[in-house]
């Protein structure tokens, strides 16, 4: 695609972001799956219903443009869900996993809000009122979705997580030998 205009670059940012919600349709679940807290898991569910909705907003712009959603692969998106991927194989304690799902899903997060950020401006300059009005509500839902994920881990995932470590190293501390005190050696 040629990119002549603030309507070609609106149109392929479109498709960026259209490729880029497909794919976190199919990695919400997994990630829902590997979470340990159920309300990490209901918050990628949740999510998940509404990247649905998401997608029904941007079908919605590309049939008012006349343009197609697809042609674009968004490879920002495939490499924050690849380092999501490579998260799950880690050999990790279930909250630190957590915390780690969190950190990985805030990246997602940040990303589609300057994505959307971008395309309802280019939206708002070209004289596209009701794209920008629907561009703008999915913006407000990725930052509802980002406070949310915050929330979670700063009130309960990131403590637990925390809490799972001190335990790892007290279990890893030698055992103190008390002062004045002989250890008896076992003899054949």
């Amino acid at each position: 695609m040629s990119l002549d205009s603030l309507h070609d670059l609106y149109v392929d940012e479109l498709k960026d972001l259209y490729n880029a919600e497909n794919q976190l349709l199919k990695a919400l679940p997994k990630m829902a799956k590997a979470a340990s807290h159920p309300d990490l898991k209901a918050a990628f569910t949740e999510h998940l219903e509404v990247t649905r909705g998401q997608i029904e907003r941007l079908d919605t712009i590309f049939k008012e443009l006349g343009e197609k959603a697809t042609g674009k692969k968004c490879k920002a998106m495939e490499g924050l869900i690849e380092e999501a991927k490579e998260l799950l194989e880690e050999d990790a304690a279930p909250s630190v996993l957590d915390a780690a799902l969190i950190a990985s899903a805030q990246r997602v997060e940040h990303y589609e809000m300057a994505g959307y950020g971008c395309v309802r401006t280019f939206a708002r300059l070209l004289g596209y009122t009701e794209a920008e009005e629907l561009l703008q509500e999915t913006l407000n839902e990725e930052g509802e979705a980002d406070q949310k994920l915050t929330d979670l881990a700063e009130s309960v995932i990131n403590l637990e997580a925390e809490a799972e470590g001190d335990e790892e190293e007290e279990e890893e501390k030698p055992v103190a030998k008390k002062p004045g005190r002989k250890l008896a050696v076992a003899r054949d």
